[in-house]
């Protein structure tokens, strides 16, 4: 066979094909152009869609899971706290019949705290999220058993002995009273922190994988966004050179469409992450100061009691001054810590009786209700210190309801605006691909 003629024929026909390929006049270049077109714009949905589908994820997951953790770990501390201190004025109190109804008060308090506890406790069961968690919440549950067991035979003891002095407790009361505190302030306590650092981590981990979410979808999007625009504005122009029309209705609304979601869904990302990262900044993290100050506030009231309990042993005065210095979070608020320096003299009044040998004048003073008794004071103080609480809780709440309601839709509206392009890029080019049949 000869081959002399095949050659140069099939030379010639490569050089055809891809003459007709790179010449831009080609219905086959417009093609190309529209399928580059169209795979940017679905590359820019599925990075939009994922974007928005694990942002909204993780406001869920901040909202839902990590934010009301650190909330029950820092209460669960303020109701371990309120626990020893109401046990604190039942013993001082006994039996006495003018201060019956103080201890009832402090009954119920302690119940009403004792079941704050159980449900803060099986909350943070419900979302740990670790076997070190677990087994933290477990051994807080375990630690919480003692203790009531120790506060019930304390006040059992109590009840079955002869009457005392005014603020002496039988020694088996005091024994077992002694056995409650210690666990509460060396078991319970420092492990109701650590669980309370362990969800104060987690939020910062799930507020950290958030930025990095949409530091990485807006980066990534914005590339895309940006590369399809400019592919739909060459194509514009060069479809208005080589057809002689100035504008494309279809293209000049793909680019439309695109340039409204880039731009719309750059700026919920962006406003929606603000607004978390103010009101984490500004109500969250205050609320838990202030939960933590609370609980503090109410440990450092028990040394009061625990000063008349312990005979006037000095440690519990200068741990009351230690407690009541560290108290920092309620100087933002003048009107708290002004009703705390109220209660403070209170407990400046009341240990001086101690010391005189006024022990009876000194629990009146300490347990009794009327307006400038200590408890009256103490009362008035954390009615501001709760409300100042609750008001952060309920700002970052708000805060939160916000940004989710920002993102609500964003799964589904890129699919309808990418979709939208993608139908709008055929159409587009349709009319010109005609003129060449």
């Amino acid at each position: 066979m000869d081959y002399r003629g095949v050659v140069p024929a099939v030379i010639e026909a490569t050089r055809n094909l891809t003459r007709s390929v790179v010449q831009p006049e080609t219905p086959v270049r417009l093609r190309l152009w529209a399928f580059v077109v169209v795979c940017t714009a679905a590359a820019l949905l599925a990075v939009t869609s994922l974007m928005m589908s694990r942002v909204q994820g993780q406001v869920r997951i901040i909202g839902g899971e990590a934010a009301p953790q650190a909330a029950s770990a820092s209460d669960l501390y303020f109701a371990l706290s309120d626990m020893d201190a109401q046990v604190a004025r039942m013993v001082l109190i006994d039996d006495a019949e003018a201060l019956s109804g103080s201890r009832i008060d402090a009954l119920g308090t302690y119940q009403e705290r004792s079941g704050q506890a159980n449900a803060d406790l099986q909350r943070s069961l419900t979302t740990a999220t670790g076997a070190a968690d677990r087994a933290l919440v477990l051994g807080l549950l375990d630690d919480l058993a003692v203790y009531r067991q120790w506060v019930w035979q304390a006040l059992e003891a109590e009840s079955q002995a002869p009457p005392q002095a005014p603020g002496k407790l039988p020694p088996d009361a005091l024994g077992y009273y002694t056995q409650a505190t210690n666990v509460l302030h060396l078991d319970l306590l420092p492990a109701a922190a650590r669980l309370r650092d362990a969800s104060e981590a987690r939020l910062d981990r799930a507020y950290a994988d958030k930025r990095l979410t949409e530091t990485v979808g807006l980066g990534v999007a914005g590339l895309l966004g940006a590369g399809l625009v400019v592919l739909l504005i060459i194509l514009q122009v060069w479809l208005a050179r080589r057809f002689r029309r100035i504008v494309n209705p279809a293209l000049s609304a793909a680019t439309v469409v695109t340039l409204a979601l880039v731009l719309t869904a750059g700026a919920v990302l962006i406003v929606q992450g603000q607004r978390l990262d103010a009101a984490r900044a500004d109500s969250f993290a205050p609320y838990l100061a202030l939960s933590q100050a609370r609980a503090v506030s109410y440990d450092a009231a028990a040394d009061t009691s625990r000063y008349l309990i312990s005979a006037n042993l000095p440690y519990y005065t200068e741990d009351f001054v230690r407690k009541s210095d560290s108290l920092s979070a309620f100087e933002a608020f003048p009107e708290v810590r002004d009703r705390w320096d109220v209660y403070r003299r209170d407990h400046e009044r009341i240990v001086a009786l101690a010391d005189s040998g006024k022990a009876g004048a000194a629990i009146d003073t300490l347990t009794g209700i009327r307006r400038g008794d200590a408890a009256f004071d103490f009362f008035y103080f954390d009615a501001a210190a709760g409300e100042v609480t609750a008001a952060r809780k309920r700002d970052f709440d708000a805060s939160l309801r916000e940004a989710e309601r920002l993102l609500t839709g964003w799964v589904v509206i890129p699919l309808l605006a990418i979709g939208l392009v993608i139908a709008l890029v055929p159409l587009g080019v349709r009319k010109r691909l005609a003129e060449y049949r």
